[in-house]
């Protein structure tokens, strides 16, 4: 993936320094950054067909956000209902959530389409942060 100087998140354009880059089980790529003087935060923008199913475990906040491609962002509840929002093509072009802990998560591709996505974690990520469901 192209890699980034700069990121907008909450209206703020902000500069991000690339860590790493690494592959997940079931082939989704991850570029990781952190944000320049920002320690409360960092940055993962994916590129993927479909993400492992994920339940949030911790943090104060996951935030999910769309950045191309076509497919939808399914959240579960801990009720065992979803909501789905549907992105790219005649569905919505802008898309920024907030994953709560107890909630899973899973971005899908249509057929032909690749999505690519990003995640901000505050505070940043650190393992058991998310436990993985299914790949």
């Amino acid at each position: 993936m192209r890699k980034r100087k700069y990121f907008t998140f909450e209206g703020v354009r902000q500069e991000v320094i690339f860590k790493e880059s690494e592959t997940l089980p079931g082939g989704t790529e991850v570029d990781i950054y952190e944000f320049a003087g920002d320690p409360t935060k960092d940055l993962a923008i994916y590129k993927t067909k479909k993400t492992p199913l994920q339940r949030v475990e911790g943090g104060e906040r996951t935030v999910e956000g769309y950045i191309s491609g076509v497919g939808k962002l399914r959240i579960g509840k801990p009720d065992g209902t979803y909501i789905t929002f549907y992105v790219g093509g005649g569905n919505l072009k802008e898309l920024r959530v907030d994953v709560e802990i107890g909630q899973t998560m899973q971005w899908i591709a249509d057929k032909n389409s690749i999505l690519v996505g990003y995640e901000v974690c505050l505070p940043p990520y650190e393992p058991g942060r998310f436990t993985d469901l299914e790949y």
